[in-house]
């Protein structure tokens, strides 16, 4: 916590500097102080091996110290003769950085250089600092101004007493929900009572999941947190380390005595080995020599029963026991705390399941026709959890290609059920034949009832605003037809090599007031074979420096330099490392789809006039197209027929010309009649005598699907064989 108050200010500068008056070495030694710790009640008895408190009844810890800096930050006087500062070398002339671990070093050293050049004071920051054996003292630190600027600074330690500390260690816990940040800050609160401290979780509070009614006997414990940060022993378990078999069913014994949690002390290095046994186990549990007792403090979540969670470890020298009163301050911050731990399981948990549903939806191949690739990439950890970005592609049965992307308002639970409704919904309707506008019109309204506060998921989301857009790919026609609603316009690459958003009129997002909505529009564009589509959310393009139209224009930049014979997967991860910022405050998503198409010699189409004679013309084109394919005599005979039986259904049932088109893909025949009219065919029950229905039999009979999709002018009716070839 800052606070920079001015040296006119009254309170905070003044009351430090004057307390700080006595400490100052003048004329005068410091103030003689006690054993160092406070003076607190013996326990109850209720943890085994302990040592009592020895401090004298009345006696006051001395806590406060002083040191002054030069200019330059060295130490030029000191007073940390309070035992409890015992270890710290504050030796005149040495830098004082040297007191702080490594890694404290430049932000301390920030912190005294912007006290030095402004006057301001900087008051409260808890702090490591390191005796001179390796251990770490936790005290509060703050940096405050001489009177004469040219005499440098004064930095006032203080010991944390110990119910400060229980008071700071919780709220500094509980200001993440990432299990590992958790963890982390659990371990740097239990060192001030030690010269190690580790925190080991079950393995299923790691990854979040479940914890009741799971059977206690068996634990998997992995390392979550180590403080001191420093080259550990060969062998000795690190952060994201399993415990061996041996060292966790042994902490697990140890800390469920008469089947309850309870917090015991191993006091020295031979009750250490008696408890361990073999050297394995010494090796992964025991840091050091010097570091020969421990105090194991379980992590128990309340209930019936109560569950164990992990187990906190603190270790230190033999020859500084741990008192009773350090032991219940112990379980007390471990008490406090053990539910901020539940809660960065279950957003563990909760994170894990959206993630999952994110990868599940991301595409996973593109196929003869088009090439895709696609990033997904959450936002920090530190976030409220995974955003409600979404991106699919998949093959249509008529043979185009939709790709989709979207981004869903909100983060977590709530965010992923719409995102997953959503994108579930878009698949089934494309794969029904509805163009890319009927798609969006069916979302807008499933996202206005999904916020109705009746028939929706009111309970504190709404999905009001979630963007979407929907591209089509012909691989005949080499079109795309594209819909938006509210999204952020693809960017299109040409095969020469010019890049640009495609200009798509905005649109409101999905579940826009009934005033503001407009009829969703469908965009043509032409996309020659070798033409490259980016789809996008808006946390790649995002930057506070820059104007949206900016950041799309850079991403223009970047997809432009893919080579054509560049691997895409690749591609696309460069796009996101060279835009993405390095600290994203929204998910990242990108979808790159290169379009190949169908060679012209895979394609036939004719246009007929919607006569009598139209099957049989439709039938001769047809088998002279295939004889040329080599197609087998069996195979062609089927195709022929069903051909017959689809132009003459259009002939009957439509108006205007009959467009019949093939396309030889892979290992199948896609066969498509398109007509004027707007009913759609259905297969009835009746059988092969029954007039009504017969042709839609046929035609069931003899693919392996069929189906429907409309058009502007009509529908088409397409239907697929296999093995249609010798």
């Amino acid at each position: 916590m800052d606070s920079t108050p001015s040296p006119s200010s009254s309170s905070p500068f003044d009351l430090v500097s004057s307390a700080l008056g006595r400490y100052i070495p003048g004329g005068g030694g410091a103030a003689a102080a006690s054993d160092a710790g406070p003076a607190d009640e013996e326990g109850d008895g209720t943890a085994g091996r302990r040592v009592p408190d020895k401090a004298a009844v009345g006696g006051q810890d001395q806590i406060l110290g002083a040191v002054n800096l030069d200019r330059d930050l060295r130490i030029s006087r000191c007073n940390l003769d309070a035992p409890v500062f015992a270890g710290l070398d504050a030796v005149v002339g040495r830098p004082f950085v040297d007191l702080l671990p490594p890694g404290d070093v430049p932000t301390v050293t920030r912190r005294l250089r912007q006290v030095l050049e402004t006057g301001e004071a900087h008051v409260a920051r808890i702090q490591r600092l390191r005796r001179g054996d390796g251990s770490e003292l936790v005290v509060s630190l703050s940096i405050l101004p001489a009177a004469a600027p040219q005499e440098g600074l004064t930095v006032s330690v203080i010991a944390m007493a110990r119910r400060l500390h229980l008071y700071a260690a919780e709220t500094a816990i509980g200001t993440s929900l990432d299990i590992g940040e958790t963890a982390q800050s659990l371990a740097e609160s239990l060192l001030a009572w030690g010269d190690v401290a580790a925190v080991d979780l079950d393995f299923a509070v790691w990854t979040g999941e479940g914890v009741a009614g799971r059977e206690q006997g068996r634990i998997r414990l992995r390392r979550a947190a180590l403080v001191p940060d420093r080259a550990w022993p060969e062998g000795y378990v690190t952060p994201g380390d399993d415990l061996p078999s041996d060292a966790s069913r042994l902490l697990a014994q140890a800390v469920r005595r008469d089947d309850a949690p309870q917090a015991i002390v191993i006091p020295d290095r031979e009750a250490v080995e008696r408890v361990l046994g073999g050297p394995r186990v010494m090796r992964a549990l025991v840091p050091g020599d010097r570091s020969a007792g421990v105090a194991c403090i379980p992590l128990v979540l309340d209930g019936p029963p109560p569950v164990v969670l992990g187990v906190a470890e603190v270790w230190r020298r033999a020859d500084l026991p741990f008192r009773d009163s350090e032991l219940f301050d112990l379980q007390e911050l471990v008490a406090r705390t053990v539910h901020h731990v539940d809660l960065a399981r279950q957003h563990q948990r909760e994170h894990t399941q959206v993630l999952a549903l994110q990868r599940r939806l991301l595409p996973r191949t593109g196929g003869d026709t088009i090439e895709i690739a696609s990033i997904y990439q959450p936002a920090t950890p530190d976030s409220a959890g995974v955003g409600g970005d979404w991106v699919n592609s998949f093959p249509l049965p008529d043979g185009r290609t939709a790709l989709v992307v979207g981004d869903v308002v909100g983060h977590g639970l709530g965010a992923a059920a719409t995102m997953g409704q959503l994108s579930m919904e878009a698949r089934a309707l494309l794969s029904a034949g509805l163009a890319p506008d009927e798609v969006l019109e069916h979302l807008d309204e499933t996202v206005s009832l999904l916020d109705d506060a009746e028939s929706g998921l009111a309970a504190g989301y709404s999905a009001l605003g979630s963007t979407c857009c929907i591209v089509l790919y012909d691989p005949v026609s080499h079109h795309v037809a594209l819909s938006s609603a509210g999204h952020l316009p693809p960017v299109l690459v040409s095969p020469d090599g010019h890049a640009g958003p495609l200009p798509v009129r905005p649109h409101p997002g999905l579940g826009a007031e009934f005033a503001l909505r407009e009829p969703f529009d469908v965009h043509t564009f032409g996309v020659p074979p070798g033409s490259l589509l980016a789809l996008y959310t808006d946390g790649l393009v995002e930057d506070p420096a820059l104007s949206i139209d900016e950041g799309i224009g850079r991403l223009a930049d970047a997809v432009s330099s893919v080579h054509p014979w560049d691997p895409l997967q690749q591609a696309a991860r460069r796009v996101v490392s060279a835009l993405a910022p390095a600290r994203q405050r929204d998910d990242v998503t990108l979808l790159l789809a290169r379009m190949i198409g169908y060679r012209k010699g895979d394609t036939a189409t004719w246009r007929l006039p919607a006569r009598d004679d139209a099957p049989a013309r439709a039938r001769a084109q047809v088998s002279a197209l295939l004889r040329r394919w080599h197609t087998r005599d069996d195979t062609l005979d089927n195709v022929l027929l069903l051909i017959s039986e689809l132009v003459t259904n259009a002939v009957r049932f439509a108006t205007g010309p009959v467009t019949v088109r093939l396309i030889r893909a892979g290992h199948g025949l896609l066969c498509e009649v398109g007509d004027t009219g707007n009913g759609r065919p259905r297969l009835s029950r009746g059988g092969l005598l029954d007039d009504g229905g017969r042709g839609l039999y046929v035609v069931h009979r003899l693919t392996t699907r069929w189906g429907v999709r409309w058009t502007d002018t009509g529908k088409v009716v397409w239907a697929e064989v296999e093995r249609w070839g010798g």
